[in-house]
């Protein structure tokens, strides 16, 4: 038999209302010796808590008792809804600490028995996750989307299909032989099903990244020595961040700075200025800082000449047009110290991001899961080129293994405990 565990399910004290979770086979008792009487299930009741070692009043509060399994975490669980003082919160965690049977839950330790009890599967917990660690409305849907089961349910649905083909191959295999099984028919029907679930699988795997979505849209800004590059971090992120200064060379290591423009989170880099010698070692420790920071990056943002641009996908940027001459620059005219030109920027990186990231009513996958997805449509694609029903069939199981992988039903302890330890105390 588990513990019963407990634990401030709501904002850190001193609050308008707390509320202390607990769950497992001594909720019901350890409610009830608190509350003195048992509420009826699922209504919130008012009643006098008392510390059951004296009878001491500890709270006024609303108590709720949840008989499982239709509990969100799929055991016995009752609520206090409490003053939000720390002493009242104190005072009742003491009161509950005392009783036998009882603990304080550990991070993540709610949300991971409603995971081992099934009452949510992998994707919904790290869509839980995200969700707690969401800092832009952008990240809020998508994260929301995953949460709720979106990702899962069309993994149950491959799952489906992914059964009736196994038993079509089976049939194919055992019943070849017989009358009411025609072979070239049921091995058509297996070829079409597996070309149309390798397809969706594979739109699947386009969906935006979740590790973008979440550490922001990387924008590097790189060019030349003094074309500018700290003075426009600086004015996109609203802040002085990067210093400035006339003298060549300043910047000499990558600048990262994260920031949320129109709803989207960015993570801009300042980088060293680009040139073809340099006799300064740290200089060129910095230049080859900055050459990778460009092969990484999301959306280049390139202050340079033209033809120097070192990705074709650079978005050209003709920098400081205040007091520079671009004429014949195909690059937008910006210049950071007057403004001129950052609206139409910040519109242009907003265009950008908008392909790389969900959008309304879409979902994004982590590299778990893109890995499990890939993991699943390499298999249906052995499967589909494959003439021999026996590696068709278990083609097909290790294609069941990998949906498995994916939503949580087989896996390693290690990467849940890593999951589960990233939550909060009491979710």
């Amino acid at each position: 038999m588990s513990d019963t565990i407990f634990a401030l399910s709501s904002g850190a004290p001193p609050a308008g209302i707390a509320v202390i979770r607990l769950s497992g086979p001594q909720a019901g008792p350890a409610l009830e010796a608190l509350a003195r009487r048992m509420p009826p299930p699922r209504r919130a009741t008012l009643t006098l808590l008392r510390d059951p070692r004296d009878g001491a009043p500890l709270d006024r509060a609303l108590a709720l008792w949840l008989p499982g399994p239709a509990t969100a975490s799929g055991e016995d669980m009752a609520e206090l809804h409490c003053h939000g003082g720390r002493a009242v919160i104190a005072g009742v965690e003491t009161a509950l600490a005392a009783l036998p049977g009882l603990r304080r839950a550990e991070p993540g330790e709610f949300t991971r028995r409603a995971f081992e009890n099934g009452r949510m599967d992998l994707n919904a917990v790290e869509g839980l996750s995200d969700l707690l660690a969401a800092e832009t409305q952008q990240q809020r849907r998508a994260a929301l989307m995953m949460a709720e089961g979106h990702f899962s349910r069309r993994i149950d649905g491959w799952r489906h299909r992914l059964l009736d083909l196994s038993a079509m191959a089976e049939a194919a295999l055992d019943f070849s032989d017989e009358d009411d099984v025609p072979d070239a028919e049921i091995e058509h029907r297996i070829g079409a099903g597996i070309g149309a679930l390798a397809e969706d699988v594979a739109a699947v795997l386009s969906a935006p990244s979740a590790e973008r979505l979440r550490d922001g849209v990387r924008v590097v800004l790189a060019g030349p020595p003094n074309a500018g590059k700290s003075t426009l971090l600086n004015a996109l992120v609203g802040r002085e961040a990067a210093i400035v200064s006339p003298i060549a060379g300043t910047t000499r290591d990558r600048i990262e700075v994260p920031a949320a423009i129109g709803g989207v989170a960015f993570l801009f880099t300042d980088t060293a200025g680009l040139r073809d010698e340099t006799s300064d070692s740290i200089e060129e420790i910095g230049m080859d800082r900055a050459r990778a920071a460009v092969a990484g990056a999301d959306v280049l943002l390139w202050l340079g000449q033209p033809e120097d641009a070192p990705r074709e996908d650079a978005m050209l940027i003709a920098a400081q047009c205040d007091h520079v001459d671009h004429a014949g620059h195909p690059g937008l005219a910006v210049s950071a110290r007057t403004g001129e030109g950052m609206e139409r920027l910040v519109t242009a990186l907003l265009d950008r991001a908008a392909s790389l990231l969900p959008g309304e009513g879409d979902y994004a996958l982590h590299a778990r899961q893109r890995e499990g997805a890939a993991n699943l449509h390499r298999h249906l694609g052995t499967a589909a080129q494959t003439g021999d029903l026996l590696i068709l069939a278990e083609e097909l199981r290790q294609a069941r293994h990998a949906i498995d992988a994916l939503t949580g039903r087989a896996g390693t302890e290690d990467m849940l405990d890593r999951l589960f330890s990233g939550f909060c105390i009491g979710k």
